[in-house]
């Protein structure tokens, strides 16, 4: 038997061993439900930053086939007309231009924040439990 300042129990009064480990399992449970919850966590808030980067590159791609008429419908212009039409109309995919490259970019910087797609909180985290595990069971 272990005394009562024993460092197996961490010198509180005399518990029998099959409670320290009914408490153990319950503290390594709850530990692996709280892991879990901050991975669920982390993992939701990557897939909010995945969904808003996606929906930005496809907005970007709205806007460049939106570009790419335009810059069909200023060569027409400019075939069939001379000056003030195709200039209204390069004008116009000037800016359509600009709206999509802004838009490519955020979308960008949305999937970057994201990424990579894993848990690396709750990962860090976990190792530092098991470490912690490890170092007190050695104890």
């Amino acid at each position: 038997m272990t005394s009562a300042n024993s460092p197996h129990t961490g010198g509180t009064a005399q518990e029998p061993v099959g409670e320290l480990v009914q408490k153990a399992s319950q503290q390594l449970s709850q530990l692996v439900r709280d892991e879990m919850r901050l991975a669920q966590a982390e993992m939701t808030q990557k897939g909010k930053r995945f969904g808003k980067g996606g929906g930005l590159f496809g907005g970007a791609g709205l806007v460049g086939v939106l570009t790419l008429q335009a810059l069909v419908a200023t060569v027409i212009a400019a075939l069939s007309l001379v000056m003030d039409v195709w200039a209204a109309a390069l004008i116009v995919t000037g800016v359509l231009a600009a709206v999509t490259a802004l838009m490519a970019a955020l979308g960008r910087q949305q999937i970057g924040k994201a990424s990579p797609p894993k848990p690396e909180q709750t990962v860090d985290s976990v190792k530092t439990d098991v470490a912690e595990i490890k170092e007190r069971a050695q104890q």
